[in-house]
C-alpha cells in the first residue's frame, strides 16, 4: 500500500514565529537591496531631481547625462581594458598556483607541518606595505604590468579551501593506482586532480576574479604610467575630481569658466558619482548573481575539516 505523508500541524506559536521570521527577513532584504536600487535609479535620473531628493523609488525625468559625462573621460575605456586584462591574467595565474600549492599540501612529505604553519602564519602577520613596496621596487616591478598580475597572487584562505577540497573529494586510491601505472606527481595532477576539481576551480575563479576586479589600491601605490591604470583607480580619481574647481586637471574644468558652467558641473557631478558606482560594480554584481551557487559551495568546502 502506498504510504501517505502526514501533514504536521503547527501550533499557534509556530505560526506566529514563521510570520515574524518572514517579516524580519523581508525587511532585512529591503534594507540591503534598496541602496543598490537607489544608486541605479539615481544614475539615470535628472540631476535636479536627485539634488532635490525626489528620486526615491523610480527614476524621475530619465537622463543619461551622468553616463555621458563619465564616458567622456579619455582614460576610461583604456582603463576598462586594463582591468579586464589584469583580472583575467591575474585570476588564471592565481588559480594555477593555488591549486598546485594545495595539491602539494595534501601529499605526505617531511616538514609538512612546518610548511602548513608557514602559510597560516602569513594570514595573521605581514611585513607591511613599506617593506613590500621596497622589495617590489628592488625587483624591478615598480610601475610594470607584470606587478599588477603577480601581486597578491595567492590567498592563503583560498589555498586552504582548495587543499580541503582535494583531500576530501579525491581519494588516495586514485593516487596509488596512478603511481602503479607509472605516473609521476605532475602527470597525476594534470590528468587526475584537475579534471576532478572543476567545482573548486570555479570557486577560486570567482573569489580571485572579484578581488582582482575591485582592486584599486595596488595601482594607486605602484603604477605611475597612466596608460597602465585599471578602471577602479581611474574611477576613484573621477569621483575625487568631480568638483567645480577651475584647475586644468579637473574632470569638469571645461564647465567651470562661469557661474552657469559651475552650476552645470554640480548637476553632472551629482549623478556622475552614481554612474561611476554602477560602471565599476556592475561586472562584479553580475558575477555574484550568475555564480552564486559557487560562493555557497565554496563556503561549505572551507567549513569542512581538512
Amino acid at each position: 500500500m502506498p504510504t501517505t505523508k502526514r501533514k504536521v500541524q503547527k501550533s499557534m506559536g509556530d505560526k506566529v514565529f514563521d510570520i515574524c521570521n518572514m517579516i524580519f527577513w523581508i525587511i532585512f532584504l529591503i534594507i540591503i537591496i534598496y541602496p543598490l536600487w537607489l544608486i541605479i535609479i539615481a544614475s539615470v535620473s535628472d540631476p535636479d531631481a536627485v539634488i532635490a531628493g525626489e528620486v526615491l523609488l523610480w527614476p524621475k525625468d530619465f537622463s543619461m547625462m551622468g553616463y555621458e559625462a563619465v564616458f567622456e573621460h579619455q582614460e576610461l575605456l583604456r582603463s576598462y581594458l586594463n582591468s579586464i586584462f589584469y583580472t583575467l591574467a591575474g585570476t588564471a595565474l592565481s588559480v594555477v598556483v593555488t591549486l598546485m600549492a594545495a595539491y602539494s599540501l595534501t601529499r605526505k612529505f617531511s616538514g609538512k607541518a612546518f610548511v602548513n604553519m608557514y602559510f597560516v602564519f602569513t594570514m595573521f602577520f605581514t611585513g607591511g606595505l613599506i617593506p613590500q613596496f621596497l622589495m617590489n621596487r628592488s625587483l624591478g616591478l615598480y610601475d610594470t604590468v607584470l606587478l599588477m598580475i603577480i601581486i597578491n597572487c595567492v590567498s592563503v584562505w583560498n589555498l586552504m579551501v582548495a587543499r580541503t577540497y582535494i583531500s576530501t573529494n579525491i581519494p588516495d586510491d586514485l593516487y596509488e593506482a596512478a603511481m602503479i601505472d607509472g605516473a609521476d606527481h605532475i602527470t597525476y595532477f594534470v590528468k587526475v586532480v584537475l579534471p576532478l576539481s572543476g567545482m573548486i576551480v570555479a570557486v577560486l575563479c570567482v573569489y580571485y576574479g572579484v578581488s582582482r576586479w575591485n582592486d584599486y589600491f595596488t595601482a594607486l601605490v605602484y603604477i605611475r604610467d597612466r596608460a597602465k591604470l585599471p578602471l577602479q583607480t581611474v574611477l576613484r580619481e573621477i569621483l575625487a575630481t568631480l568638483t567645480t574647481s577651475t584647475s586644468s586637471d579637473s574632470f569638469f574644468s571645461a564647465y567651470a569658466d562661469n557661474i552657469q558652467g559651475m552650476t552645470e558641473a554640480i548637476r553632472k557631478a551629482e549623478v556622475a558619482k552614481y554612474c561611476c558606482i554602477v560602471v565599476s560594480t556592475g561586472p562584479a554584481v553580475l558575477l555574484y548573481v550568475f555564480m552564486q551557487k559557487y560562493f555557497v559551495k565554496g563556503v561549505m568546502i572551507g567549513s569542512l575539516k581538512g
